[in-house]
């Protein structure tokens, strides 16, 4: 089965706790880790679409990564907007190999399979016509297009599911450079995180023009991996 959930911001390598932002955020990280072991099996895949940990240098982040890796599954990490300890590719793959984490890939200018489907993707930045967008974020927007094209094309199934961290566009379906890439390599579903709190309600309707559009932040799922494929 493929799972996902975006935003778990785990704490354990540094003093931040979540719970400033609210109650929903109280234990998150028990309520996740008994939430993820009743429902992700060890081999089932599990896509993470950014904000996996508060930690600024990867070695801060050794205990969110101990944890991760504790957790059923193999786990597939995007970058989100506050990943600080993301580094490059080369890096990142020779700590988790020094570290002995089996279990975690990084997506980043490429694609997974499980389950027969595609999994591709990109961060994403902030969509045109967000308040406030400059001409520096369409700089940002249109280099997530390519990087979002470039994993596209190393598909090797028919069945794409495209995940991001920063929703792909507005609430009002405004479309934009990263919806036509979505339409033009067939995509039918795609997973984005970022919203927290009151700005759930911000949400892309479920579907639109013929693209299903999930939001997947832990906040909303309730700390719970929501099963995308496959029967629980």
């Amino acid at each position: 089965m493929i799972f996902t959930i975006a935003d778990l911001h785990l704490p354990l390598g540094i003093d931040k706790p979540m719970d400033i932002f609210g109650s929903r955020w109280e234990n998150y990280v028990e309520r996740l880790r008994e939430n993820w072991q009743a429902s992700v099996k060890p081999d089932d895949t599990v896509v993470l679409p950014g904000d996996f940990s508060w930690a600024t240098y990867i070695d801060e982040a050794k205990a969110d990564f101990d944890y991760l890796e504790s957790l059923s599954g193999r786990k597939i990490i995007l970058k989100g907007n506050h990943d600080y300890w993301w580094t490059t590719m080369s890096k990142m793959n020779e700590f988790i190999d020094k570290n002995g984490y089996k279990s975690v890939s990084f997506m980043h200018n490429n694609s997974f399979e499980a389950e027969g489907i595609s999994i591709c993707g990109t961060r994403g930045w902030l969509y045109p016509g967000f308040s406030g967008y400059t001409e520096s974020d369409e700089k940002y927007f249109m280099r997530e297009v390519a990087r979002l094209e470039i994993s596209l094309k190393t598909a090797k199934t028919d069945e794409i599911y495209v995940f991001t961290h920063y929703p792909p566009m507005s609430a009002q379906c405004e479309g934009n450079a990263f919806i036509d890439m979505l339409k033009k390599y067939n995509v039918k579903k795609c997973f984005y995180g970022h919203l927290h709190g009151t700005s759930h309600a911000n949400r892309i309707r479920e579907e639109y023009d013929g693209i299903k559009y999930y939001l997947i932040s832990s906040d909303f799922l309730g700390f719970m991996p929501k099963c995308i494929k496959g029967e629980q």
